[in-house]
């Protein structure tokens, strides 16, 4: 399963970002391999759409979970339909927010 993560990066110790359009970067985590890669959100300064390009980008990864601080409806809608599960996770580095996850500790975001 890979999982994504919105942050300011650059590893597994990076803190969460609370956003899904303006975050930095996306952390994409690999349970299999436990490995992840990092990927710039290009479109962070975009005047309007950037919680759907970013969405677009989580999809094309290969993420079936995001786990941030909070989602736009439209960037959640878009997530939603691609089979993407939206989980909540704030004031935490990503490794954290992974340990939460795993131990269903985190609530998922189902509606905008």
């Amino acid at each position: 399963m890979k999982i994504a993560f919105t942050t300011p990066g650059p590893d597994m110790t990076a803190p969460m970002d609370p956003r899904v359009g303006r975050a930095a970067s996306f952390l994409i985590f690999d349970t299999g391999s436990n490995d992840f890669v990092l990927i710039d959100n290009t479109n962070i300064a975009a005047a309007h759409g950037a919680g759907l390009k970013a969405a677009e980008a989580i999809v094309k990864a290969g993420a079936t979970v995001l786990i941030t601080g909070e989602c736009g409806p439209k960037a959640l809608s878009i997530l939603q339909k691609a089979g993407v599960k939206v989980f909540s996770a704030q004031s935490m580095s990503v490794s954290d927010a992974l340990k939460d996850f795993q131990a269903g500790r985190l609530g998922e975001i189902t509606g905008a």
